[in-house]
Order: structure tokens, then sequence, then C-alpha cells
């Protein structure tokens, strides 16, 4: 598969994809028994550990980005292919999608809600039995009402 996007993009796609690599695991741990194998050569000097310390600091800090780089990829795709599903699924609340763009606070109301819907699915008789969020009240009611009794929790 050809690499797309602009320069910046293919080199941080190759890098990602090489440093996830066994062959680089391999580098890394050559690089490693080289400088200690050259300890004694060097006696260990200030100058020989500030070599590997300044090599492991500078790998690091690149890391980091490339790492946080490629989970934000993987955490759209996977967010857009879910996106897909909510909105391709009947019965399922549109509100869900780009769930991931609401605030903290609106992320907690939307988990007090699917914890009120947990507690009116334990209710059912069947463990196979599911509501969709704007369905579980009205069904919950439907169903207390066919047992002739009261619906004991909102939604």
């Amino acid at each position: 598969m050809a690499h797309k996007g602009g320069p910046l993009e293919r080199a941080s796609t190759l890098a990602t994809k090489w440093t996830g690599s066994s062959w680089a695991f391999a580098v890394a741990v050559a690089v490693i028994a080289v400088w200690g194998a050259t300890g004694p050569v060097f006696g260990y000097s200030d100058t020989w550990q500030l070599v590997i310390n300044t090599s492991t600091t500078i790998v690091t800090f690149l890391m980091v980005f490339l790492i946080q780089r490629g989970q934000n990829k993987e955490s759209m795709a996977i967010q857009l292919k879910l996106n897909e599903l909510v909105a391709a699924v009947q019965g399922a609340s549109n509100r869900l999608i780009n769930v991931e763009d609401l605030t903290e606070g609106e992320v907690k109301v939307l988990h007090q809600h699917y914890c009120k819907l947990v507690e009116l699915a334990k209710q059912d008789d069947k463990l196979t039995e599911s509501h969709s969020v704007e369905d579980a009240h009205e069904d919950h009611a439907a169903k207390m009402a066919a047992r002739g009794r009261r619906p004991t929790t909102r939604v």
C-alpha cells in the first residue's frame, strides 16, 4: 500500500511502523550491548555514560510523539467505525455518534443515563432483552403494565 499524505506524515508513518518491529528491538538491544561492551575501553567515564543517557533521552522524546500520533490515528479510526455502526443500527441512539467530542460533564450525564438503563434491563425476565436510550422508559413501562405493576425507575 502506498503511503499517502505529506512528507512529514509519510516519515512518521514509516518511523512508527519500523520502531514497532522486531528489527527495531534487535537494533536497540545491539546498541545497548555495544555501549556496555565499550565501557571498559572508555573506563566507564562520565562521557561514556552521557552518550547513552543523551541518546536514550532523545529517542524517548521522539517516541512519545510517534506513539501519541499512532494512538490518535487508531482512536479516530475506531470512533469512525463505531459511528458507522451506531448510524446503521436501527434503534441505536444517534446521540452517541461522535460522543468522544462531548465535554466530560456531558459524557457523565450520558453515563448516568446508561446506568439507569442497566437498572431497567436488570428488571427484565430475559437476559437478551435490550433497550435503546429513547425507548427504554416506554418499553419498561409497557412491560410493567403488562405484569400489572407500576414502573419504579425513571430514565
